[in-house]
């Protein structure tokens, strides 16, 4: 290559020469590299298209950005080899840039490779708790994994500048107390970072857990390294530190299935005959569009001094699902006993008796004044 391109500039000074062949054997590289990198990805997005899988379309999109660049540096690397002028100019770039197009594709490689089983795990399926928890642990390895990626990246930038391995030498020598102050400063973060790599293995939460925090419902929306995003019912967003989730109480109803049972509380006249309420009850729930057939009963719970308490049972397959169902049963039960039974409702009774009459008490002179005299 370097004797046709050489042969087509005979013509030029001999100081252009060098610089010349080198330019132009570069772009004889790069154009070779862009026309394969080109041609491979029209051959794997047609592969892709036709296959019935998503993960397919997400790998492709990830690698072609890096994978484009990263044959361009072997484009280059091929025409150095050839043109002596690029060698030399190509070897003080190769220790920077060989490293971050490493790193580079490393990462788009471990993303694609993680947003793909994140896509096998289907959350939106009725019992989806081993989706969630597979999402849960594929977050947090992918932030830790790029991290990982992202260090040994600059690491290895860093090592290819001479006197740099000296330097962190002499500085890991003579740095001991800064290490520990720097470490004492910063405890909090590196305490929140180890909560997160512990969450990822203990799984106190998953993505999509309903929790009740603070006094708030809210589901897990995302599960960083340091933090968690809770979002409220309201669309509000908790941000809790991931060390509050293994040091502190909190209530997970989904911890290890998304079904939960709830109560309907009727308070009644102590006179109220059940047995139809009970009946009533029983229709109703089982012909409820949100009740899940696993639990349904109504008991007497409690007899107080005004009222019957009379505890209405019932489940559903998850907790939004259950707030809906208890509040349309104790809407529809209360509206049927107004209207069929409406003596089961609650009255404050009073007992009447006769008025009294009160004798006027003799005035404090008066009983002065007997006391005097005697």
């Amino acid at each position: 290559m370097i004797d046709f391109i050489e042969s087509h500039i005979a013509g030029l000074p001999s100081w252009a020469e060098r610089p010349v062949v080198a330019i132009v054997a570069a772009l004889i590289g790069v154009v070779l590299a862009l026309a394969i990198h080109t041609i491979l990805f029209r051959v794997l997005v047609r592969v892709a298209r036709g296959s019935t899988s998503d993960a397919d379309n997400l790998v492709v999109n990830r690698l072609e950005r890096p994978t484009r660049w990263a044959f361009l540096s072997i484009g280059m690397v091929m025409a150095a080899r050839e043109a002596p002028a690029l060698d030399a100019v190509w070897d003080r770039l190769a220790p920077f840039v060989m490293p971050l197009l490493t790193g580079w594709v490393a990462i788009a490689i471990f993303r694609a490779f993680i947003e793909a089983m994140i896509l096998r795990a289907d959350i939106t399926v009725e019992n989806n708790r081993n989706a969630r928890r597979r999402r849960t642990r594929l977050g947090i390895m992918s932030r830790l994994g790029t991290f990982l990626i992202v260090f040994l990246t600059i690491s290895g930038m860093l090592a290819s500048i001479p006197g740099v391995k000296e330097i962190g030498v002499t500085l890991m020598a003579s740095a001991g107390l800064a290490a520990l102050a720097v470490g004492a400063a910063a405890q909090p973060a590196l305490k929140a970072l180890i909560a997160g790599i512990q969450m990822a293995m203990t799984e106190p939460i998953s993505i999509d857990d309903v929790i009740i925090l603070d006094g708030e419902w809210g589901r897990i929306e995302d599960i960083r390294t340091t933090y968690v995003v809770v979002r409220l019912w309201d669309d509000r967003r908790l941000v809790v530190p991931s060390n509050r989730f293994l040091e502190d109480t909190f209530q997970n109803w989904t911890k290890t299935t998304s079904q939960l049972l709830g109560t309907v509380f009727l308070y009644l006249d102590h006179g109220t005959d059940i047995g139809p309420i009970r009946e009533e009850y029983t229709r109703q729930i089982k012909a409820h569009r949100l009740f899940d057939q696993r639990a349904q009963i109504l008991q007497v719970t409690d007899c107080r001094d005004q009222t019957l308490e009379v505890r209405l049972l019932m489940s559903a397959r998850d907790g939004p699902t259950l707030f809906d169902l208890r509040c349309e049963i104790r809407e529809s039960m209360m509206d049927w006993i107004r209207r069929e039974m409406p003596e089961a409702l609650a009255r404050r009774r009073q007992l009447q008796v006769a008025p009294m009459e009160l004798a006027a008490a003799p005035s404090m002179v008066e009983a002065m004044g007997k006391g005097a005299l005697n």
